[in-house]
């Protein structure tokens, strides 16, 4: 009782500290402004890593239930990122589970950046940019989609990936021995 009473704190704090994360977001030079980075995808990672891949789901879902409540307006934003980080950290995840050397998070690592940049970049073409464009009234996104995909899409997730990557790593290895095991 007492392990699954820590177990529902951490996945809450990690939540919300991933929540807090996705406002201090800032634009990559020379791609689309609305291709915003941010660091919530640590904290998601964070409980994969020590509680399991479930619990990083929960903790992406949590976090983007709650930007969709708080913007009501654009509800292909959150449905984009929790498919972003959950295709990131389940590819990383059972890549790296069985042996945690820096090596083998590099690999992971790589492979789920590939990966997400693979999910995201067919997702995009196919239903989230048309979706967005219908619901924004946006015809030029739609009318442009192939450019938006290979100039915006695939070199964003690429960067994300890295730069979510490297933070990880050096910030797991400093917190592993005080996170649930």
């Amino acid at each position: 009782m007492q392990q699954q009473t820590k177990r529902l704190i951490t996945i809450s704090m990690l939540s919300a500290v991933s929540f807090i994360l996705m406002f201090i977001k800032f634009p990559i030079p020379f791609l689309p402004p609305y291709l915003t980075l941010d660091f919530s995808d640590i904290p998601a990672l964070l409980a994969t890593f020590s509680l399991g891949p479930i619990a990083g789901i929960i903790v992406l879902f949590i976090k983007n239930l709650l930007n969709f409540l708080f913007n009501i307006g654009d509800p292909v934003g959150p449905i984009a990122n929790f498919l972003a980080g959950a295709s990131f950290i389940l590819t990383a995840f059972y890549v790296i589970k069985h042996k945690s050397t820096i090596k083998t998070q590099v690999v992971g690592f790589s492979i789920a950046t590939i990966v997400m940049t693979i999910v995201l970049s067919i997702l995009n073409y196919f239903v989230l940019l048309p979706l967005y464009g219908m619901i924004m009234n946006l015809s030029n996104v739609v009318e442009n989609i192939k450019i938006v995909v290979v100039s915006g899409v695939i070199p964003f997730n690429i960067i994300k990936g890295i730069i979510i990557s490297l933070i990880f790593i050096l910030l797991f290895k400093r917190l592993k021995h005080i996170l649930p095991k």
